[in-house]
């Protein structure tokens, strides 16, 4: 199936018949990628009286309870409500589904202190080229080994965007930030968040109105089959009223 897609200064053609999951599958217990030492998601059947929600105990069906915090359990797509006293949701705040995406790979630089970084000359020279209606950055970071799908991150300082660079996204008008790191930030900074309040725009010093229409998805993969370039990004979630929701981003090859 072949679609025509027109932006505001151009025509594209989309083939939905090869769509690309960036998203990793959620599974009880511990075999999906873990960050912040959150509990591992936890399936368990539904059990009142005399029912139980598993076919295989003798159950006329299957009905699980899902323990899951999308923050640490897998791939999910998070609002400026992660950081605001305020309650905000995703699901009140993501109401476009679909965006014209860029795909980059990028290797995280050392610090003098030996944390890895995505730094703001790389921000900026990655939004450099990008078409203009490019509204969603994917980011792939290098090396792209398979073991990120079921990486414990807790406890290792994985690598994460200086909030300069989180500040080059969001001055250069990416709503929608994807990578496969498990958090745009440190893994200890002291609660500061850094990068989330620059990406947001949500901090004192910004001469810019918080973007509450922007999101960061986190925890995705991207094969390396899957080239740098355009395509066209479906971002779908669960219509949940938190902060961040498991997602599943997909994308489209452009024709």
């Amino acid at each position: 199936m072949l679609a025509t897609i027109k932006t505001e200064h151009s025509t594209f053609s989309v083939d939905f018949t090869k769509p690309i999951d960036l998203s990793l599958p959620l599974r009880s217990g511990e075999a999906n990628p873990n960050a912040f030492g959150i509990q591992n998601p936890d399936f368990k059947p539904f059990r009142a009286g005399g029912f139980v929600g598993s076919v295989e105990e003798g159950g006329a069906c299957n009905c699980e309870n899902l323990l899951v915090n999308p923050h640490g359990n897998g791939t999910h797509t998070e609002c400026i409500g992660h950081i605001t006293k305020e309650r905000v949701s995703i699901n009140q705040t993501l109401k476009n589904f679909f965006a014209l995406a860029a795909l980059v790979s990028l290797t995280p630089e050392r610090l003098h202190n030996g944390d890895a970084v995505i730094t703001e000359k790389q921000i900026r020279s990655a939004v450099k080229s990008l078409h203009t209606d490019v509204s969603a950055l994917i980011l792939r970071t290098l090396p792209n080994t398979a073991d990120k799908q079921l990486r414990r991150y807790s406890g290792t300082n994985p690598p994460y965007l200086t909030p300069e660079a989180a500040e080059a996204l969001a001055v250069s008008g990416i709503r929608h930030f994807l990578t496969d790191l498990p958090s745009v930030d440190r893994e200890d900074d002291g609660g500061k968040l850094s990068a989330h309040h620059a990406f947001w725009q949500y901090h004192p010093d910004s001469i810019y109105a918080p973007r509450y229409e922007a999101t960061i998805t986190e925890m995705i993969f991207a094969p390396d089959d899957v080239p740098d370039g355009a395509y066209f990004l479906n971002l779908q979630i669960a219509s949940i009223e938190s902060d961040a929701s498991p997602s599943k981003p997909v994308l489209y090859a452009l024709v």
